[in-house]
């Protein structure tokens, strides 16, 4: 339908926690015309997830699509793009691990962090199924990730050592490897 414009850190909106949908929401033309527009806008700017409030939308709703093979995280499963409506994230285990991390909404940086990696996820689908997945791993970062949208957080508060953020050129240069 639509590709929008992903609001960047600064925007007064990405701070704020979404509201969650009723169930009478789920499904409906308007709900179907901006899950059509984030799947497109997600796959316009490359990335893997987006949440709602990433494109002006203050609801508890992201969406990840992840493609599997070799990545620079190891050999991912794939997942196709899947809606996820107010998912709530219960961590199984926390132990951590670090990724770099970036994100359509701070453009051009990387940071290191920290989160836990074994994570059970419930949420409703966009046929207003209710499901659980249990994730490891890179997925349980990428979901932490774009599910902290939906609470007002940007990776960069999750950063215990800003010395650990990076231009995305720097790090493709200097750190990538390292």
């Amino acid at each position: 339908m639509a590709i929008r414009r992903v609001l960047r850190m600064g925007h007064p909106l990405l701070r704020q926690v979404a509201r969650g949908l009723v169930p009478a929401e789920i499904g409906t033309a308007e709900f179907q015309a901006l899950v059509t527009d984030m799947a497109d806008t997600l796959h316009d700017y490359g990335g893997i997830g987006l949440a709602a409030p990433q494109v002006g939308e203050s609801i508890r709703v992201a969406l990840i699509e992840i493609r599997g093979g070799p990545t620079r995280y190891g050999e991912l499963a794939a997942m196709p793009l899947t809606v996820f409506v107010n998912p709530v994230i219960e961590v199984l285990d926390p132990v951590t691990a670090g990724h770099w991390e970036g994100c359509l909404s701070v453009p051009g940086l990387r940071g290191w962090v920290e989160r836990p990696q074994r994570v059970r996820v419930q949420y409703t689908s966009d046929r207003r199924e209710r499901r659980t997945l249990e994730l490891q791993g890179f997925n349980a970062t990428v979901f932490q990730h774009e599910f902290d949208h939906l609470d007002g957080h940007l990776y960069l508060d999750r950063m215990t050592d800003l010395t650990r953020l990076a231009f995305e050129r720097e790090f493709e240069r200097h750190l990538r490897d390292a």
